[in-house]
C-alpha cells in the first residue's frame, strides 16, 4: 500500500509533463493512418517510443504489427492495459493541419488517441519505476485490426495474456474507448453486456432474368430481394422479446447492370447484432429461414452466408467495481458514471474478457462548451486532444490499483 501510494502522488503533474510531447505523438499518428494488418509505421513509432522509454517490448505480433510491452512489478501477476491502432477506409474532411495524408484512410474512430494515451502510460510508469517498484507488472498490449480483423483475437491465441511472450500472466485487463457522446471529464461503463455481438451476413439470391418489357418470364431477383429486406425486421419485432436486444441492418443490395434488364440474381449483405447468446443463435436461424422462404415464395433460390464476429463485450463486476473505486480518485463523483444501457456496437476487447477479468470504459471527448461533436466512424471526426491527459492518468491509477 505504501509502494501505491507513493507513486500516485506525483501522477498527475508526471502526466501533465508528457501531454505536450503526447499531442505531437497524436497528430503524427492521425497523419498516417493505417489499416489493419498494415500498421507498419504506427507500429514502428509505439516501438520507438517504449525503446525511448525503457520500456521492454515484443514486436511482429499478430500478423506483424501487433507490440506487447513489460514493466516489472512486486507481484506474479500482471494489469494489462490495451490500446488498439488501426485506422478506417475513409475519406478525411475534418480540414485539420494534421488531417491524414493517405488517401481514403483516417483515424475516424479514434484509434490515435487510444494508442497516444497507452504510450503516455508506458512514458509515466517508468519514470514511477525508477523511483519505486510498481505493485504489479504491467503488460502495454498495442493490437492491430480492431476494426473487423480480429486483431484481439490473433494477440490472445499468441500468448499475449498468458505470460508467454514477455512478462507474467495477465490478472486484470483494461480498455478505453473515446466517447464522442460524453463531456470531457467524464467515465463511464458497465458491469456485463457493455457492447454487443457482431455478426455479419451475405444473401444471395438467384432468380431468372428477363428484359424489363416482359417481367412474366422472369423470375425478379430484386423483387425478391426487397421483399427479403422488409422480412428480416421481422427477426426483431416478432421473434424476439420487447426487452430483449437485436438488430437486424441490411447495409448492402447490389443488383442489375442497365436500366432495361430485370437482373436475375441479387447480393444483400448487413449485419446482426445481439447480446445473448440465445438471441445470437435464434437470429442466425430465422435469418437463414426468412431467406429461403421469401426467396422460394418468388420463385428464387437463397443462399446465405453467415459469419460469426466479435462476441459480446462483458465487462466483469469486480474489475468494474475497481474501475469505478479508482475512477473516483480521479475525477468527481458525478463524473464516473454506469452506463445505462448496452451499446450495440462491436468490439474486440471482447476477446480479452473471456481469458480474463476484464474492464472496458468510455472516456468522455465532447469539448468543454459544446454539446455535441461528430461521431465515430464520420469523416469529420477528430479525438479532443484534451482528453488525453485523464485517460493517461486513468491507465496509470489502474495500473497502479487494481488487482488487489
Amino acid at each position: 500500500m505504501s509502494t501505491v501510494t507513493h507513486n500516485v502522488k506525483n501522477l498527475r503533474e508526471l502526466v501533465q509533463q508528457e501531454l505536450h510531447d503526447l499531442r505531437a505523438i497524436r497528430h503524427d499518428l492521425h497523419a498516417h493512418p493505417e489499416l489493419g494488418y498494415n500498421e507498419h509505421r504506427t507500429s514502428g513509432v509505439i516501438r520507438r517510443e517504449l525503446e525511448e522509454a525503457g520500456v521492454q517490448f515484443v514486436a511482429d505480433l499478430a500478423g506483424g504489427t501487433g507490440v506487447l510491452g513489460h514493466l516489472p512489478g512486486e507481484t506474479d501477476r500482471a494489469i494489462a492495459l490495451r490500446a488498439d491502432i488501426d485506422a478506417l477506409p475513409i475519406e478525411e474532411e475534418t480540414g485539420l493541419e494534421y488531417a491524414s495524408t493517405n488517401a481514403g484512410i483516417m483515424h475516424a474512430c479514434g484509434h490515435d488517441g487510444h494508442t497516444t494515451i497507452l504510450i503516455g502510460a508506458a512514458r509515466v510508469l517508468a519514470r514511477l519505476n525508477q523511483d519505486a517498484p510498481l505493485p504489479h507488472p504491467v503488460t502495454f498490449t498495442f493490437q492491430p485490426a480492431e476494426e473487423g480483423g480480429a486483431g484481439g483475437r490473433r494477440m490472445v491465441e499468441e500468448g499475449c495474456l498468458d505470460g508467454t511472450i514477455i512478462g507474467p500472466p495477465v490478472k486484470r485487463m483494461f480498455g478505453l474507448h473515446g466517447w464522442p457522446h460524453l463531456p470531457l471529464g467524464v467515465l463511464s461503463t458497465r458491469p456485463g453486456p457493455m457492447l454487443a455481438a457482431a455478426d455479419k451476413f451475405e444473401i444471395t439470391v438467384r432468380g431468372t432474368g428477363s428484359h424489363a418489357a416482359y417481367p412474366q418470364v422472369s423470375r425478379d431477383g430484386i423483387v425478391a430481394g426487397a421483399a427479403l429486406v422488409t422480412a428480416l425486421q421481422q427477426i426483431a419485432s416478432r421473434n424476439v422479446g420487447p426487452l430483449d436486444s437485436v438488430v437486424v441492418s441490411v447495409t448492402q443490395f447490389h443488383a442489375g447492370t442497365t436500366h432495361n434488364i430485370i437482373p436475375g440474381t441479387v447480393k444483400i449483405a448487413g449485419t446482426v447484432r445481439t447480446l445473448l447468446q440465445e438471441t445470437r443463435e435464434l437470429a442466425e436461424q430465422r435469418l437463414s429461414e426468412i431467406s429461403t422462404h421469401i426467396a422460394k415464395a418468388h420463385g428464387c433460390e437463397a443462399t446465405v452466408e453467415y459469419d460469426h464476429g466479435y462476441p459480446v463485450t462483458r465487462n466483469d463486476p469486480v474489475a468494474v467495481e475497481e474501475f469505478k473505486t479508482i475512477a473516483r480518485q480521479a475525477v468527481d463523483e458525478q463524473n464516473v458514471q454506469r452506463m445505462p444501457d448496452p451499446v450495440m456496437g462491436g468490439e474486440d476487447f471482447s476477446y480479452y474478457c473471456e481469458k480474463v477479468p476484464s474492464c472496458f470504459f468510455a472516456l468522455g471527448l465532447i469539448p468543454n462548451g459544446r454539446t455535441i461533436m461528430p461521431d465515430l466512424h464520420q469523416p469529420t471526426f477528430d479525438f479532443n486532444d484534451d482528453a488525453i491527459a485523464l485517460g493517461v492518468e486513468m491507465f496509470c491509477r489502474l495500473a497502479l490499483g487494481a488487482g488487489k
